[in-house]
C-alpha cells in the first residue's frame, strides 16, 4: 500500500507525486486507452478521474498533467486512492 505526496511544479497544469516505494519501470501514458492498452491498472484508474492528459511514472515520482481548467481535487485523490492499490 504506497502513499503519494503532491507537490506542485513551475507548469500549473502538472503535479508530481512523491511515492513512498520505487517503481519497477517507467511509465508514460498520454490516454486511459493507451494505459488500458499496457494493461497499467495505476495509471487507468488515475485517468478514471477525469480531467487527465498524461501520466508519467518513474523512479519514486509520478507526474499527472491535466487538461486545462480540470479541478486538482478528484485528480489528487485518484492518485493517492490507485497508489493505496496497485503500487
Amino acid at each position: 500500500m504506497a502513499t503519494a505526496v503532491p507537490s506542485p511544479t513551475p507548469n500549473p497544469d502538472a503535479t508530481k507525486y512523491t511515492l513512498d516505494v520505487t517503481l519497477p519501470g517507467m511509465v508514460n501514458l498520454a490516454s486511459p486507452e493507451a494505459a488500458e492498452a499496457e494493461g497499467d491498472a495505476f495509471a487507468a484508474a488515475v485517468f478514471r478521474a477525469g480531467g487527465v492528459a498524461s501520466v508519467f511514472a518513474t523512479a519514486n515520482f509520478v507526474t499527472v498533467v491535466r487538461q486545462p481548467g480540470a479541478p486538482w481535487e478528484p485528480i489528487t485523490a485518484a492518485v493517492q486512492a490507485a497508489a493505496a492499490e496497485h503500487l
